[in-house]
């Protein structure tokens, strides 16, 4: 028996608003205090009518437009019926049969993937409009439950996708490239660790044939894994179920449809209840709510559409050269402004400095690859190692584009050598002051007097004549120790090329 599995996406973004979905409730994260951001509408009370907030439409629809979506002339609220102490109406306003984006899609590049599946499309089924439950505290020690209804209310776009999934290295893809896309787009913050996006995974087991082509019509009950909280959680989780399935069925059993949770600590999923039907919920239309017209909405928001995340990189190939990988890390971490900034002004500056003869254009070309290849290792590698050690952002540092290129260019000129830069770079982090002042200020740059390198390396020669004899004698890895004590004694400032040199030159090789 042959099993591929067949998993589909559904995705709670939390939308970046000051208020919440349907009344004037700040829309604030779980670190505020409990039970202060709440009202008589987002409480359920009786005789309290709801009020659609707009922004939350527009942001709906920015994101839609940012998944390829369609966006309907019209769309409709209605009321999703079921019991739980963190649903305090009995009932959840959201959205069914007239959504506010349709039929989208979105290509992923998955690395590690062999072709055909190393770019996949994966189809949007829709998203809609929706406010969030409260969220329930379990208390072990008093074995009671407390609601905090903070959350109750926030607002939601639910994306669905089409089970175009085959593994789950592909599902943890997409969620990275998704929570890439909401964030340019503005839509959501988009960070899972904090709730802004959670993520309810579906994934059944389908038999196929050796020629890859399903045996049996239609799909086999799906699993459900709810509120998947991490990309590791996705890709685990996953993992583990298809693995838990595949045993059933070499068991001889077929899974049944149902709701399981994900135990991070355990490593497994767990039953907690039977999976529950569309008849489940009874849905209705909401009757306090009008339905929201769309086509000019649509209109304005295709017009603040930024460049979305895929064009980004490929841009950033096209034009500079960036690898692939160094495109993906720019774009995902939200460091694309600076890198624009930052090559803007060292592309500036070669076109200033270019040669004007026939050659002029290949040249250019030439230094540019290698200036993105010195950029995005000194970006992606050093100044976000830096960061990570002290618990900074990009946006809390003091290091300015401009100050960056310049930096930059001191290597590219070879005004310094790698090792010292590391020492300015660090000081840039913290004061933010210019690179050429902090190299002269602390005597960091390149050594430009080979008549003071010439008598350094002199001076070393005659002071250790045992190396001397032993190069002479055969062992010429010496030379690489002589050149670590130039470095040293010139605190990093010597060129180690030109340092070898000059000790080969005065040993007479």
């Amino acid at each position: 028996m042959r099993l591929i599995p067949i998993i589909g996406l559904e995705i709670h973004l939390r939308l970046k608003t000051q208020s919440k979905m349907f009344c004037a409730c700040p829309n604030v994260d779980d670190a505020a205090p409990i039970n202060t951001s709440i009202c008589h509408v987002c409480t359920g009370q009786p005789g309290a009518l709801p009020a659609v907030n707009q922004e939350a439409v527009r942001l709906g629809v920015r994101a839609g437009l940012a998944l390829n979506c369609r966006i309907p002339s019209e769309a409709h609220f209605d009321r999703k019926n079921y019991f739980y102490p963190d649903l305090p109406k009995g009932y959840q306003i959201s959205q069914f049969d007239h959504p506010i984006c349709i039929d989208g899609e979105v290509w992923i590049e998955v690395p590690g993937q062999e072709k055909p599946r190393d770019t996949i499309r994966i189809g949007i089924t829709r998203a809609h409009l929706e406010e969030d439950a409260a969220k329930n505290i379990h208390d072990g020690a008093s074995n009671s439950t407390l609601v905090d209804f903070n959350r109750a209310g926030a607002p939601l776009l639910e994306i669905v996708t089409e089970p175009d999934f085959r593994s789950p290295l592909e599902a943890k893809t997409f969620l990275q490239e998704l929570q890439a896309i909401m964030r340019t787009a503005g839509v959501s913050l988009a960070d899972m660790e904090k709730g802004y996006m959670r993520c309810d995974a579906n994934v059944s087991l389908l038999e196929i044939g050796e020629d890859n082509m399903p045996l049996q019509a239609g799909y086999n009950p799906k699993i459900e894994i709810k509120n998947l909280n991490s990309f590791r959680s996705v890709e685990r989780a996953l993992a583990y179920e298809i693995e838990r399935q595949e045993g059933l069925y070499k068991k001889g059993e077929t899974p049944q449809g149902a709701t399981r949770g994900w135990d991070e600590n355990q490593g497994q999923t767990f039953e907690q209840r039977l999976k529950e039907t569309f008849a489940d919920y009874r849905y209705f239309p909401e009757p306090d709510l009008q339905p929201l017209a769309l086509e000019k909405i649509a209109q304005e928001e295709r017009g603040r559409l930024p460049e979305l995340p895929a064009a980004s990189r490929k841009r950033l190939h096209d034009e500079w050269g960036f690898s692939a990988d160094d495109a993906r890390v720019l774009v995902g971490n939200g460091w694309l402004d600076f890198t624009d900034a930052v090559m803007g002004e060292l592309g500036g500056w070669l076109e200033s400095s270019d040669r004007s003869d026939k050659s002029a254009g290949d040249l250019l070309a030439e230094r540019k690859m290698k200036l993105a290849k010195l950029a995005s290792g000194w970006l992606t590698s050093k100044l976000a190692g830096l960061l990570v050690q002290k618990n900074m952002a990009l946006a809390e540092t003091k290091i300015s584009p401009e100050n960056f290129a310049e930096f930059l260019h001191l290597i590219e000129t070879g005004k310094i050598n790698s090792a010292n830069a590391q020492k300015l770079l660090a000081i840039m982090v913290e004061t933010g002051k210019d690179p050429s002042h902090i190299m002269e200020e602390n005597h960091l740059g390149q050594m430009s007097d080979p008549a003071a390198l010439t008598k350094i390396v002199s001076d070393l020669l005659a002071q250790n004549p045992d190396q001397v004899k032993e190069i002479a004698g055969g062992k010429v890895a010496l030379i690489k120790w002589f050149v670590g004590v130039v470095m040293k004694s010139t605190e990093g400032r010597a060129n180690p090329e030109s340092a070898e040199q000059e000790i080969k030159r005065q040993l007479g090789m």
